[in-house]
């Protein structure tokens, strides 16, 4: 297989490092990530400014290719531009941090997997649901079985796979759970704080807020110990309410 990496943390980022060499046992890999944290970005793309691309090393070796963009862009650049062969897979992550709920309409990561999804070619997000003293290797393992499945099962157009792993030691994961997008907000709030120079700014914060009904949800799952996968797409027509929308006359 041959396989494009991408990441929102930065290509200098522990996660991608995991990631890319747990896949490179799997198939050919190129890496094409952001030079810079570009977590929560969403599907931002550069239409004003030139990107730029230098090749980046890790541990004194060559590792990709680090680009002045955002995720969607690098998975832009690595298809269309860098890559000699059409990627048969596109893996983003593993983010430093979850992806769940609405949170994914943010997400750097989910959109370097969508971006991908958009171009026709099956993709998966990865992140770790963690801030503090992450080990990527449970997800990154994961994330080597999932492209072995996904090798010879086909996704629906315009579909990706968004999966989070929690912070769990390898035998303490319960197990997988396919899972739906939990509809829980992010119950966040702004820190206000003075600078050294007398200025005030502001820092957001916040978590998730406790309630969440749909037993199914990505959410429950990670708070119950499993890894969550989800089937998501970005067709965000409304059809439930397309009819309705046809009554009002306009």
């Amino acid at each position: 297989m041959e396989i494009l990496i991408t990441n929102d943390d930065g290509i200098y980022a522990e996660g991608i490092y995991v990631l890319a060499d747990a896949l490179k046992k799997f198939g050919n890999i190129t890496v094409v990530a952001p030079d810079t944290q570009c977590s929560a970005v969403g599907h931002a793309i550069t239409i004003t400014d030139p990107l730029r691309v230098v090749t980046a090393k890790r541990n004194g070796s060559f590792f990709g290719y680090a680009a002045s963009g955002t995720p969607a862009d690098c998975v832009k650049l690595g298809i269309k531009a860098i890559m000699k062969k059409r990627p048969d897979l596109v893996v983003s992550g593993i983010n430093l941090g979850g992806n769940q709920a609405y949170n994914i309409l943010y997400s750097g990561t989910v959109s370097g997997a969508t971006e991908g999804a958009l171009l026709g070619i099956p993709s998966l997000a990865v992140s770790l649901d963690t801030f503090v003293t992450p080990d990527f290797r449970p997800a990154a393992a994961f994330a080597v079985k999932l492209a072995g499945m996904m090798k010879n099962k086909k996704l629906p157009p315009g579909s990706l796979l968004n999966v989070n792993i929690p912070h769990l030691p390898d035998g303490r994961i319960k197990g997988v759970r396919v899972t739906t997008q939990s509809k829980t907000c992010f119950n966040d709030w702004f820190d206000k704080r003075t600078d050294p120079h007398g200025q005030t700014y502001y820092w957001m914060t916040g978590d998730y807020k406790p309630e969440d009904t749909d037993k199914r949800s990505d959410l429950n799952a990670l708070r119950a110990g499993y890894i969550s996968v989800t089937p998501i797409q970005f067709d965000l027509t409304d059809y439930a309410f397309l009819g309705e929308l046809e009554n009002w006359g306009l």
